[in-house]
């Protein structure tokens, strides 16, 4: 094609190309970076007990753990893995704030809004939010929390 001889249909034919092209770009670039489907509850470190998702990702001594990274199974680590802290804005990193409507799952560092670990309401309803997500993305249940301290 001459780039001087462009009438109003190559126009539009290239026009509607370079726009398709922009949805695609931003539609599959959006799932890319937001992890589709994985909750940040699943991602390590965690912001309370019972919130871990491998073996060996507890960070306190339990009753059932005689030491620090000895728990059994997802689910059943005894402490928060994530630094602690005390008050809203303060977590270090993304998945780190301990509370609001998802408590555990904020997207970005200082935008939590409570302390770590979590308080009563916040851990319950991080642990039904990460019992969720775990089944969908492994197909079972992690293992039942341990006792709050």
């Amino acid at each position: 094609m001459d780039q001087h001889a462009i009438n109003r249909r190559d126009f539009g034919k290239l026009a509607a190309a370079a726009f398709g092209g922009m949805v695609t770009g931003t539609v599959l670039g959006g799932r890319a970076f937001a992890g589709e489907g994985d909750s940040l509850l699943l991602s390590e470190p965690h912001v309370c007990r019972g919130l871990n998702t491998c073996k060996g990702k507890g960070s306190c001594k339990t009753a059932d753990n005689a030491c620090k990274g000895h728990n059994d199974c997802a689910g059943a680590g005894g402490c928060a893995t994530a630094e602690k802290h005390g008050c809203s804005g303060e977590n270090a990193c993304k998945g780190q704030g301990g509370c609001g409507s998802k408590p555990g799952e904020n997207a970005c560092k200082g935008k939590g809004k409570c302390a770590v670990p979590l308080h009563k309401g916040a851990w319950e309803k991080a642990r039904k939010n990460f019992e969720t997500a775990y089944k969908a993305k492994f197909g079972k249940d992690p293992m039942p929390a341990p006792a709050a301290a």
